[in-house]
């Protein structure tokens, strides 16, 4: 049964990281649409500051999402920090301990990790947030496993998926945030969270799955 470790897994975070800072200027400019336009910004910045800190440590994967975790939710600022760091930090909480993470490990991570942002708001999907990422990604991780798709095929179904509910979002109007003052004017444009969530998802996915065994 394929896993991958723990240990030394904070090179997976700092990857996430640096696609964030990649798209620092194109999730702003998203943002910047139907919202405040600091999205890529602060992401950026939390994620950069953590993969600074992360650099030339050899740490876990559960210590590498704790620290990050703690970023996002003390030092920046807007709507996003809580969300992530709390998602961050009950990934890590999951995984704590564990020497290695399987596809089942892996799939109760991610669903801890998407209580944990449910538990912040009022969102659900449709509503042009970051769970319209985030929900299908995680359905569709189950969903493979469920039909004995290895564990690397999971990974794929839930990039896949992530990213094509990222698009989807394209089509709905805000019902969450300052995008839903805009109301119908929110249409036609990506949400941003959801895109930034797509990217994490999909950077995450592709570090375990390099590391596979």
């Amino acid at each position: 049964m394929q896993s991958f470790p723990n240990a030394r897994g904070g090179v997976i975070v700092e990857a996430m990281a640096a696609r964030i800072i990649e798209n620092r200027a194109y999730l702003s400019e998203i943002d910047g649409k139907i919202g405040d336009g600091d999205h890529g910004v602060n992401m950026a910045k939390g994620f950069g500051m953590a993969a600074e800190r992360l650099k030339r440590r050899d740490v876990s994967l559960s210590e590498a999402f704790a620290l990050l975790g703690g970023v996002l939710m003390g030092e920046i600022g807007g709507s996003m920090g809580p969300l992530y760091g709390m998602t961050f930090t009950v990934f890590a909480e999951a995984i704590e301990g564990q020497e290695r993470i399987d596809a089942k490990l892996f799939s109760i991570m991610l669903h801890k990790g998407l209580e944990g942002v449910q538990s912040i708001g009022s969102a659900k999907v449709g509503d042009k947030t970051l769970l319209d990422s985030f929900v299908p990604a995680v359905q569709a991780f189950d969903g493979a496993t469920a039909k004995g798709q290895s564990f690397a095929d999971a990974l794929n179904a839930l990039s896949t998926a992530a990213d094509k509910g990222r698009d989807s979002t394209i089509d709905l109007v805000a019902k969450i945030g300052r995008a839903s003052r805009l109301g119908e004017r929110s249409r036609g444009v990506l949400d941003a969270g959801a895109t930034s969530c797509a990217m994490i998802l999909g950077s995450l996915a592709d570090g375990a799955k390099a590391r596979l065994t």
